[in-house]
């Protein structure tokens, strides 16, 4: 693992007890939040390897159910989030997976609110840096530390292209991008890391381009 900073090695600021069993797992409930838009009234959440063997005891449940709050990792609500969540009528579920995966910190979470849904999975890697690994059944690799676009679209030439200008016309810097799809042809996931938070009225210029879906955005 490459760190860029002293502060990668030393982790961030956060509730304890454990860099990735809860600032890990916060990050990852938050990034489900932000790419949902809006507050759930159930969350499903599947913990497998390390995470579903010491969740309650390393305080993964309350962290990553503060993070489905929209708390950040230093938050002290994070404490209570089960109660929060009670008392916003959603309801939580935790569901212990005895399915092998490639990471041992493993967590998926699975919102809904009124028919709509997002599923999605995420591995903390140590020092409260995470990947989501896959959305809405899509395979992805996000690190949830940057700015980031994501664009749902129909698989068709020249999608890339004119989402790369739009980004290109108003000087954003693309760190890192890559496109994933279930079938040629068929619906596309585009997952852009840039360098710079993204203003709304950009998103809604990629939305009106041809074969475009659906964008949203992971801000810093």
């Amino acid at each position: 693992m490459k760190y860029r900073t002293v502060f990668d090695i030393i982790g961030p600021v956060m509730i304890g007890p454990s860099s990735s069993h809860t600032a890990g797992a916060a990050r990852i409930g938050r990034v489900a939040r932000t790419l949902f838009g809006q507050k759930p009234d159930r969350a499903d959440i599947y913990f497998y390897g390390s995470f579903a063997k010491t969740y309650r005891g390393h305080g993964t449940d309350v962290a990553i159910v503060g993070g489905v709050l929209d708390f950040d990792t230093f938050d002290t609500r994070i404490t209570e989030a089960l109660t929060i969540a009670k008392d916003q009528a959603i309801e939580v579920n935790f569901h212990e997976e005895e399915a092998i995966t490639d990471h041992p910190n493993t967590a998926k979470v699975v919102l809904t609110k009124d028919g709509e849904s997002i599923e999605l999975v995420g591995i903390s890697i140590g020092g409260g840096k995470i990947e989501i690994i896959e959305l809405n059944g899509f395979v992805l690799r996000l690190s949830g530390n940057h700015p980031a676009i994501l664009v749902v679209h129909n698989d068709r030439y020249g999608v890339i292209a004119s989402v790369s200008n739009v980004l290109a016309k108003y000087e954003i810097n693309i760190g890192h991008m890559e496109v994933s799809r279930k079938e040629r042809g068929k619906e596309a996931l585009m997952v852009i890391e840039v360098d710079q938070n993204v203003d709304d009225s950009i998103l809604l210029q990629l939305e009106k381009l041809p074969n475009i879906m659906n964008v949203t955005k992971i801000h810093d």
